[in-house]
């Protein structure tokens, strides 16, 4: 690939080559066109420059598109009404289930608006517990978020990771968990990384090398594993793993078995499929054991006991299974069935000295209780649809703890006893939002090559089927990745509104397994934009809404799925609401980790036949001049370096200069925050209100629909 720039774009600032974007009332954005050739083909970037995170023009235009943005969302007449129904119905106490570390007895609270969840713990009393870690003290604007803590064996000693205005690298610290004092200096440059202590010695974890250029957004493709020892300085860490040229893995991380006698390692080049190692840490300079040495399928260590190794695999079982194997004689060939492989995806847990499968039907969950030689025990009696999680501690624990929820129900702790096999509430949420007043209903409808897809559809009782009802399309399909029912209180705002939510399981997902995955992949990922297609076309055919109620909402690859689907068909809906979204798909694999992403997408320079699949459907490169697209509010983060900002910035570019119709394109740039995890609840309800809010305005409505939460006047 050749790159050449208009070098008279940066004489001065004068030359005519530099175009702007002056349409409407848009701010400016100058064209510095940059021509990359692939096979031949020159493709013409105009806004390279806006990947610079560095710059101050980058910096600049952000400014100006937030401007512009704010004074138009701030002529809603009922986005603060919006704001403060979601403050309201947000202010509710939610916990987490208890869990047992040495002397404590540990669990997470907010008590309803905090920024981030507390730690607490006690030794005898639940009615005396004590604030172990605040994340909210770590800095002002609650932007600095607890991304993970693991305890030591015995749980003297924990180790900690924070994220700072949601970046994925993360620093560690290491804490005395009797006196809560810090023990040693903070480790830095940890990025996509678990912490696995070996006895109370140090611990294993993962990074990359600081990039040399912008930490956001340089690419970073040689994981690396590390031991720390405690009371050594960092740059003294072991390398384990990793570092070789000859062969670079972009996601490298460690497990140790319970009793501490193994390392295991997983290496993998993308998101889909794993080399496994092992190793035994009882025994000096002991060798590196192969036990998968490729990458077609994904493994990890669920559990040991004494030398027996229990791994969950999709090797010859693409809906995945679990088998256990003698660590000293770990490869493949050896492995054993434990529960073998259905016709359902199965998701595994252990606690209380038993295994607890966990089978998606039709994205909703189905539970059953196994004992380690694999004798199903049977079904466990759920609350009810929708979907089970946890089931999960230690072996000698007496109970476990599962949640309950699904699109209309809060989400709800249970727990259950494996001997008796029964279920007991343990907290349910005190919130201002009744279930029994929504519904939810699971419907079935075919893609464009006759494919099923299912949907779940809800909704408040009651609602009339007239084809005039705000309703929101949400979708995702991809990295193997299963939506199955939750509760959302931005979600239970919007149905108050008589809005319905509505969710399709797409292909590229892994509500069906392996199979469902790969066939939303590469040269099929035109498939999850037909299923999605399709879904809104069920909605408006059945007259749950219409094409001028409709808007289509996703993130990150869920935000490729609606810059997708509004280039290909924007006469499908009023509004669009990509999120932090992949957009340019010719330069996604040049970014931080993206590389890492090919399984699901290809690049572009596989192949001149992948080069044209992807820039058919690259969001970037498929807006057109005199289309008229619908309602657009692009959401993005300044510290998003997981899929950079960049690709948001030149898609919002490209809609504001092409735009034929009067319908906004706008962008709203999160300042100080990342991907999602760990974005504080103020910065979560402010964007909720804006997009809901601009939703329904974009809809035609002037007053919100219903009086549900409107305050009297006067």
């Amino acid at each position: 690939m050749r790159h050449s720039i208009f070098l008279s774009c940066f004489i001065l600032g004068l030359s005519t080559a530099c175009q702007t974007t002056e349409k409407k009332d848009y701010p400016s954005t100058a064209k510095k066109p940059v021509t990359d050739t692939y096979f031949g083909q020159d493709i013409i970037d105009n806004y390279r420059w806006l990947e610079d995170d560095l710059s101050d023009e980058t910096a600049a235009w952000v400014a100006d598109q937030n401007k512009h943005t704010f004074d138009q969302l701030d002529n809603i007449p009922f986005r603060t009404t919006f704001k403060e129904r979601l403050e309201a119905l947000w202010n509710y106490e939610k916990i987490s289930a208890p869990f047992q570390e040495g002397n404590y007895t540990y669990y997470y609270k907010n008590t309803g608006l905090q920024n981030q969840y507390t730690l607490y713990r006690y030794a005898d009393d639940p009615m005396v517990a004590e604030v172990f870690l605040d994340p909210n003290r770590f800095s002002e604007e609650g932007t600095t978020s607890l991304a993970g803590i693991q305890f030591s064996k015995d749980g003297s000693l924990a180790a900690f990771a924070i994220s700072e205005g949601g970046s994925d690298w993360r620093k560690v610290i290491v804490m005395d968990t009797d006196t809560k004092k810090i023990i040693e200096d903070t480790l830095t440059n940890i990025k996509f990384s678990g912490i696995e202590w070996l006895e109370n010695k140090g611990f294993f974890y993962s990074s990359y090398d600081r990039p040399k250029g912008s930490e956001l957004s340089e690419k970073t493709d040689q994981h690396k594993l590390y031991y720390h020892a405690l009371g050594s300085p960092q740059n003294q860490d072991k390398l384990v793993y990793g570092g070789t040229e000859e062969e670079k893995n972009r996601y490298v991380n460690a497990q140790v078995t319970e009793d501490g006698k193994y390392l295991l390692i997983a290496a993998a080049v993308s998101t889909s499929g794993n080399k496994l190692y092992l190793k035994n840490l009882t025994e000096d300079n002991a060798p590196l054991l192969p036990m998968v040495e490729n990458y077609s399928g994904d493994h990890y260590l669920l559990d040991s006991k004494d030398d027996t190794l229990y791994l969950v695999t999709n090797h010859q079982a693409p809906n995945q299974r679990l088998v256990r194997v003698d660590a000293k004689q770990p490869s493949i060939q050896n492995w054993e069935d434990v529960i073998p492989h259905q016709d359902q995806v199965l998701q595994v847990s252990h606690g209380a000295g038993y295994l607890f499968a966990r089978y998606m039907i039709d994205a909703t969950s189905k539970v059953f209780q196994y004992d380690y030689a694999g004798n199903n025990l049977g079904p466990i009696d759920l609350p009810g649809i929708g979907t089970a999680g946890g089931f999960s501690g230690k072996a000698d624990d007496e109970q476990v703890y599962y949640r309950f929820t699904n699109y209309a129900t809060p989400s709800t702790i249970y727990t259950y006893d494996p001997d008796t096999r029964k279920s007991s509430l343990y907290w349910a949420p005190n919130i201002d939002f009744s279930p029994l007043n929504y519904t939810s209903e699971q419907v079935f409808f075919s893609s464009k090559d006759g494919t099923k897809i299912p949907m779940m559809i809800t909704y408040k009782k009651g609602l009339e089927r007239n084809g005039k009802n705000p309703t929101i399309l949400y979708g995702y399909g991809g990295f193997n990745i299963s939506l199955t029912p939750s509760f959302s209180v931005q979600n239970a705002v919007w149905m108050e509104q008589g809005g319905i939510y509505a969710v399709p399981n797409l292909r590229g997902g892994g509500e069906y397994g392996k199979a469902w995955h790969n066939a939303g992949t590469k040269m099929k990922k035109q498939n999850v934009f037909d299923d999605f297609i399709a879904a809104a076309e069920y909605l408006i055919a059945e007259n749950y809404t219409s094409s001028d109620y409709l808007a289509i909402r996703g993130g990150s690859n869920g935000g490729l799925l609606v810059g997708a689907t509004m280039t290909q068909r924007p006469d499908l809906m009023r509004v669009a609401l990509p999120a932090v979204g992949v957009l340019d798909m010719l330069r996604y694999h040049t970014f931080t980790a993206g590389a890492g992403w090919a399984y699901d997408y290809g690049t572009a320079e596989d192949s001149e036949e992948m080069f044209n699949y992807l820039k058919g459907y690259s969001p970037v490169h498929n807006v057109r001049e005199g289309v008229n697209y619908p309602a657009t509010l692009i959401t993005t983060a300044d510290h998003d370096d997981r899929v950079v900002p960049a690709h948001s910035f030149k898609f919002a570019a490209e809609l504001q200069d092409k735009q034929a119709g009067e319908a906004p394109v706008l962008i709203r740039i999160e300042t100080n925050a990342g991907h999602g995890a760990g974005t504080p609840v103020s910065k979560r309800i402010e964007q909720a209100a804006d997009i809901f809010s601009f939703s329904l305005y974009q809809m035609g409505y002037r007053v919100l629909p219903e009086k549900t939460f409107q305050k009297p006047k006067g």
